[in-house]
């Protein structure tokens, strides 16, 4: 038994000094060359539209994306129009007379610092909301927005959904498309993300629908919280060419409001 002592005594001491030395180990998840980040939208109804151009950032670093300034933007459709953007505050171009019309082609040519990136969305025609309704949870009292449409029959339809809460965007990406509903009405509920962010009575929501091209879908179905501006591996499907992230979106809206009751 006394043979046995000075090694308990060894790995007693041994486990203790394991104990107290841990270490906060930060995980290598990989650092990137910053990418080029375009994000715009042209819609059916009264400009300005606007092209937002900033660089993606490393995973550890701040969400505060750098602006890009001094491109040259311009978008140009298939019937001749064409307009250069202005710069207004850093990284952000916007249009003068541009209007969206459904049924057009548009295209978005950016240069910037000898690169050029090129990206091409046809808007869609618009599909009426019918109405926007509330829905309980089947646990618990939360409520849910959600929407009713009639989906347009023999072509392919393909959505994106907004939705503010007494006039504050709200940051969930919803898309869906007609599939399994082509030609029949679209009943859609819109479960946010954010729980904290909870509807109560009085509360007013406002939904775009937006009627999108399939690019613009696939771009948005693979998106996560972060909006595509990170540079992980997982970036969702750009519709932008020469490895840019983000989207360039023509799309038809309509919205529709309602209370809480």
């Amino acid at each position: 038994m006394r043979k046995n002592i000075p090694i308990l005594i060894v790995l007693v001491v041994l486990s203790c000094f394991l104990s107290s030395c841990k270490k906060v180990i930060k995980l290598d998840l990989g650092t990137s060359s910053p990418q080029i980040v375009i994000q715009g939208d042209i819609y059916d109804h009264q400009g300005p539209y606007s092209v937002q151009i900033s660089k993606s950032v490393n995973f550890y670093d701040s969400n505060t994306y750098p602006a890009v300034s001094g491109a040259t933007v311009v978008i140009s459709d298939n019937t001749g129009h064409s307009e250069q953007l202005k710069e207004g505050s850093p990284g952000l171009y916007s249009t003068l007379a541009l209007q969206g019309v459904p049924g057009r082609t548009y295209n978005l040519l950016v240069k910037i610092d000898g690169q050029t990136y090129t990206a091409s969305s046809t808007m869609p025609e618009p599909v009426e909301i019918a109405s926007v309704y509330f829905q309980k949870s089947l646990f618990g009292n939360e409520i849910f927005p959600a929407i009713s449409f009639q989906d347009p029959a023999n072509i392919s339809n393909y959505y994106r959904l907004m939705y503010f809460i007494n006039n504050k965007q709200q940051n969930d990406i919803n898309v869906t498309d007609d599939q399994l509903n082509a030609g029949k009405t679209i009943n859609y509920v819109i479960r946010p993300l954010d729980t904290d962010n909870k509807l109560v009575v009085g509360d007013v929501v406002t939904v775009w629908l937006e009627s999108v091209d399939k690019g613009v879908y696939e771009y948005f179905r693979t998106s996560g919280r972060e909006g595509g501006q990170s540079a992980s591996p997982a970036n969702p499907t750009s519709n932008i060419s020469n490895g840019a992230l983000g989207y360039f979106n023509a799309c038809s809206v309509r919205n529709l409001s309602a209370m809480v009751p």
